[in-house]
């Protein structure tokens, strides 16, 4: 039987892809500033997920998915932040993380447009 695709799956693995780029570095102060903040928020949108899920009305619905997109373009300027200041040694996951993050963040701006639209 063929799985179903699940967003939160997805959040919770691109969450676990960025918390790993970090794991064996070398601090640095810039690294330790950003890798924080990348973690709280890749983390945050999974976390937030579990709020859409539990949404009360549509205009909830739209408010905590908002949320979501918001922590993704967040965790979005980071990694390319990271990229572009080269902190990051594992440039295949560092890379992975990006491409994960902008398909999230088509996948959660279609979503809320469709669900504005049908307001």
């Amino acid at each position: 039987m063929e799985r179903k695709f699940d967003l939160e799956d997805r959040l919770i693995d691109f969450a676990i892809l960025c918390i790993n780029l970090f794991k064996k570095l070398e601090y640095n102060y810039a690294l330790d500033h950003l890798s924080k903040q990348l973690i709280r928020s890749s983390t945050g949108a999974a976390l937030n997920y579990g709020e859409v899920q539990g949404a009360e009305s549509a205009k909830d619905f739209i408010h905590k998915m908002g949320i979501v997109l918001k922590e993704l373009k967040e965790s979005r300027v980071n990694l390319k932040i990271q990229n572009g200041a080269n902190l990051l040694r594992d440039i295949d996951n560092a890379e992975k993380s990006l491409k994960e993050c902008e398909e999230l963040i088509a996948i959660f701006s279609k979503s809320i447009l469709t669900a504005k639209s049908k307001k």
